[in-house]
């Protein structure tokens, strides 16, 4: 298995950041315009890429979304399909679901 470079305030293993760190905040994105991972819109923000783009609707079988305790990529289809991973169940916050528009075309 390749080791995701996940970039941001990253303060553990599983992807959490200084301004997502509750038990289920277990993901990172890539994000389309400079095709990074990042926990979150704000660490996504504070690193100055500045070409702000989400992913279009055609694209959401792209593999963008990471899980923190498997490391397994997940398409966007899949990411909204439910609240957790589907390799390892693990629980996702579903309050993620509030910052959809940040991320991913709706």
């Amino acid at each position: 298995m390749n080791k995701v470079e996940i970039r941001g305030s990253v303060i553990d293993e599983e992807t959490r950041c200084t301004h997502y760190h509750s038990e289920l905040d277990i993901i990172a994105i890539k994000f389309y315009c400079c095709k990074t991972y990042f926990p979150c819109y704000s660490c996504h923000e504070e690193s100055g890429c500045g070409d702000h783009k989400v992913w279009p609707a055609e694209m959401f079988d792209e593999k963008v979304v990471l899980c923190g305790k498997c490391k397994d990529e997940l398409t966007v289809n899949q990411y909204k399909s439910g609240h957790g991973c589907p390799s390892c169940r693990a629980d996702f916050n579903p309050k993620c679901r509030l910052h959809w528009e940040l991320y991913f075309e709706k």
